[in-house]
């Protein structure tokens, strides 16, 4: 695998690698120089792989609202409202057409 090498010395390591070592944003990385010449990359503690965005949201979506409900919401249909209760939203009303 070949990277580009930037103007402040920095490669981007590909993802295939990061994620055999379990890298995500601000791990550390330890290089050694092996004596045939070989660069060694390390990872420089135990971190574990950064959560996709989706394993993120997961569990999230806790309004009480069924798919149909979401999706005329998403789709902004004309008159779509939602009816809230004093704890979280319960029910969706669509005005006739």
């Amino acid at each position: 695998m070949a990277t580009t090498l930037t103007t402040k010395g920095q490669v981007t390591i590909p993802k295939l690698i990061r994620d055999r070592l379990g890298l995500g944003p601000s791990s550390a990385v330890e290089f050694e120089i092996a004596e045939d010449g070989r660069v060694i990359l390390r990872s420089a503690g135990r971190t574990l792989p950064a959560k996709s965005r989706f394993e993120r949201l997961r569990g999230r979506a806790t309004a009480g609202l069924s798919t149909d409900q979401i999706m005329a919401l998403t789709r902004g249909e004309y008159g779509a409202t939602i009816r809230h209760s004093h704890r979280d939203c319960r029910a969706i009303t669509r005005k006739p057409t």
